[in-house]
């Protein structure tokens, strides 16, 4: 294994879901890692080490994520991505719980942008509002206020849209 190969192994999946946290698509998530990756990769005895390499990954496929939003690709494009079919046997309780985290990942999703961020980091990545504060470069307080104001809307386009299943962690 390379050590090109080796960095995309290590930081590839993490990064990735968190760039689809933010473009919404599968194909545009992967270019945002490619791209992040390479970066940091020829340039890792660049990295001033004020935060940690992870944080600091993240940082940049945020940046990168927000550079895809405003692009002309994006805003002239419909953004959107099939949602793959089931195949084998599945229980009914597997087929509700699927439907139900779809549905509640999709409503996570259309939440506005900067309440996304702060429940994916909070719920997803367990961080602490003082480790999202740093990564969106804002203080715990906006991120506290940013989270129980996304939990609301969360609430109101989950009950909008019908959603039966329990919400867990304060949602």
């Amino acid at each position: 294994m390379t050590q090109l190969e080796k960095f995309i192994y290590e930081h590839g999946e993490e990064l990735l879901r968190l760039a689809y946290t933010y473009v919404k698509n599968k194909q545009a998530a992967e270019d945002v890692v490619q791209d992040v990756l390479l970066r940091a990769f020829e340039k890792q005895e660049e990295f001033r080490g004020e935060a940690t390499y992870r944080t600091y990954l993240y940082r940049m496929t945020i940046n990168r994520s927000y550079d895809y939003l405003r692009s002309w690709h994006y805003k002239n494009t419909i953004v959107g991505e099939t949602i793959q079919r089931l195949f084998g046997r599945l229980t009914e309780q597997d087929v509700v719980t699927q439907s139900e985290n779809r549905q509640l990942a999709q409503a996570v999703l259309a939440l506005p942008l900067k309440y996304r961020e702060v429940i994916v980091f909070t719920y997803y990545y367990d961080y602490s509002s003082e480790e999202i504060g740093e990564l969106l470069n804002c203080s715990s307080a906006t991120v506290r206020t940013r989270l129980a104001r996304g939990r609301e809307k969360l609430k109101l386009v989950l009950k909008e849209g019908g959603f039966d299943g329990t919400i867990e962690n304060g949602y």
